[in-house]
């Protein structure tokens, strides 16, 4: 998929918010598209980003013959992952609500709900959200191993040790190159 067909199909998708449809294929049960509520995850698993946060799979690697994948992330505490990069993926966030601060190489931005921002694979990059409550809506394409990446996570039953996060992380094509954002300035 080409990223202006990346592009084009990952606004159609924010533009949905979280009751998304995906389109029929080969490796799903479902040939009329499907409906995923808000609060529950598309296979019934939920993968709280650091065993707080929910974040739920919305769109399954599975629904679109690895070609993406769907998540909502709602932000209960201000945090955010380790500086990473993504080898295999593109990523893009869309800020439902709150106020988000994203690194993309050395520079920052702030998002506030109804911003995008386009992460490209393999630029190192992270987010914090700096407001109380957050809602993020974001696509990986292709998706791959991703959603198993947030299932190993959870798996732990705690937060990993540096050397086990990025153990996992190798494991299904990210990178950890630095410690997670933080309001300091660089």
């Amino acid at each position: 998929m080409k990223r202006r067909k990346f592009i084009l199909t990952t606004a159609a998708l924010a533009a949905y918010g979280s009751d998304l449809m995906a389109a029929p294929n080969n490796e799903t049960d479902e040939k009329d598209g499907f409906l995923v509520k808000s609060g529950e995850a598309r296979h019934g698993i939920h993968t709280p980003f650091m065993g707080v946060n929910p974040n739920d799979l919305k769109i399954s690697t599975k629904d679109t013959a690895g070609q993406l994948s769907v998540f909502e992330y709602t932000g209960v505490e201000k945090t955010g992952p380790p500086l990473h990069v993504h080898l295999e993926q593109d990523e893009v966030f869309y800020v439902v609500e709150g106020d988000f601060l994203f690194q993309l190489g050395d520079k920052r931005y702030s998002l506030s709900g109804g911003d995008t921002i386009f992460l490209p694979r393999n630029i190192p990059h992270t987010w914090l959200q700096i407001s109380d409550r957050g809602k993020l809506l974001y696509i990986l394409q292709p998706a791959i191993r991703m959603e198993e990446f947030f299932y190993a996570m959870n798996d732990l039953g705690r937060p990993p040790s540096e050397e086990e996060a990025q153990k996992i992380s190798l494991a299904h094509g990210i990178k950890n190159v630095g410690p997670p954002i933080t309001l300091v300035t660089m």
